[in-house]
């Protein structure tokens, strides 16, 4: 079997892509970036070569749903797939994921459910998946000991340089502000369902987006307003001061049981100013590739805390971290049970206090909290490896 695989630069490129070669697939690599994810004269033009050239490929592959690749695979009749692992993701509302050639694979399942009727046949939920295989050659050294072990650790953004509510907030009226305020303060104390795109109007979303630096969508885009506003505005909002939030329990709870002798360290990974953050020792950024596995295979806690916009999914942290063999303390999400076994393969917390409760018992209790990590890790390698993903999904597009 031949895929021609376009690559945009996801950080799950390389791991699908081995994962093919791993099941005996030829990876044909379409390396040039688009300069549009819906026009690109230049673009189209390789590509199309690139198909004609291999007119025997199965199918062509991207990470994410490219409406220009879309557009390009109509043209062949050829089966366009791919896996959409953001969410939000932009280009799920472009008029082209109606196409009959597409085979559109998405990771959250209310993401599922909002766009699947536009195309009901070729529209799929399916959660995300680790390189089990890759991560398993990564051997961890003394010196990577040295270096990063840690008691609970976070490798990831706090997401204030990527929440576009700060830049706008001064500008709004002081009733829209504190109404925001207070979906923000609701949804930071309920885990397992997002509350605010059913908090808001149509109307009241309308009346925001006069106040926001509004990015429109092309013609052929259904913009869903009260969606975009929910996710990328008031969903990373809310995603940047749970997290905020969350570190600064752990460090000050750490710093109090520092007083009573008893020394647990919280490491966070970021690039993100950190300024508002107190007694955690911040280390910088984390490369995904060469770095983050030995930072999980060092923590006695991982600490997941999914993206708000991510409404019921497992983002593809939790794989990760489960595929290098690491102890997974997350928020709940719906999705999470149908998945994994909670206390079996991952703990679950449900509010600040159960984390830090969690984190201490599973900081005292060692044998129980390296079998997690073994039934977690040895789950997804079984079932949830990026391997097992591509045959599903090669499976639901009929060709195989």
């Amino acid at each position: 079997m031949k895929i021609i695989f376009c690559k945009w630069g996801s950080i799950c490129e390389k791991g699908i892509a081995n994962a093919m070669q791993r099941l005996g697939i030829t990876v044909i690599t379409m390396d040039r970036k688009f300069e549009s994810v819906d026009y690109d004269k230049g673009y189209l033009e390789t590509l199309a070569d690139l198909i004609q050239k291999n007119l025997d490929a199965s199918c062509v592959f991207s990470v994410n749903f490219q409406p220009i690749v879309a557009r390009c695979c109509k043209v062949f009749k050829l089966p366009y797939l791919s896996w959409t692992v953001d969410c939000p993701s932009f280009q799920l509302y472009s008029e082209t994921i109606a196409y009959p050639t597409n085979r559109i694979f998405v990771l959250d399942r209310m993401q599922w459910e909002k766009f699947a009727p536009v195309n009901p046949d070729c529209i799929f939920h399916l959660p995300m998946g680790a390189d089990v295989a890759t991560w398993d050659e990564i051997k961890v050294t003394a010196e990577d000991h040295q270096n990063y072990d840690c008691d609970v650790s976070f490798v990831g953004s706090l997401y204030s340089e990527k929440t576009r509510y700060n830049s706008i907030e001064k500008d709004l009226p002081d009733a829209m502000r504190g109404y925001v305020d207070g979906l923000i303060a609701a949804q930071l104390n309920v885990y397992g369902y997002n509350l605010l795109e059913d908090s808001i109007t149509d109307e009241w979303a309308q009346e925001f987006k006069k106040y926001a630096d509004w990015a429109p969508l092309g013609e052929d885009y259904a913009e869903d307003v009260k969606g975009i506003v929910a996710d990328t505005y008031l969903g990373y909002k809310c995603t940047e001061q749970e997290r905020i939030r969350t570190c600064n329990a752990i460090g000050a709870h750490f710093e109090e049981l520092r007083e009573q002798g008893i020394n647990y360290q919280f490491d966070l990974w970021t690039l993100t100013d950190t300024a508002p953050l107190k007694h955690v020792r911040c280390r910088g950024g984390a490369d995904s590739n060469n770095m983050m596995p030995q930072i999980i295979k060092c923590s006695k806690i991982n600490l997941n805390m999914t993206n708000r916009p991510i409404k019921t999914g497992l983002p593809l942290r939790i794989f990760d971290l489960m595929a290098c063999g690491g102890f997974v303390l997350s928020n709940y999400q719906s999705e999470i049970p149908e998945i994994f076994v909670p206390d079996e393969d991952i703990v679950l917390y449900d509010s600040i206090p159960d984390m830090l409760a969690k984190i201490d018992y599973y900081l005292e209790h060692d044998d129980e909290r390296k079998q997690i990590a073994k039934n977690g890790y040895e789950k997804v390698k079984e079932y949830h490896s990026y391997d097992v993903r591509i045959v599903t999904m090669l499976k639901a597009a009929g060709i195989i």
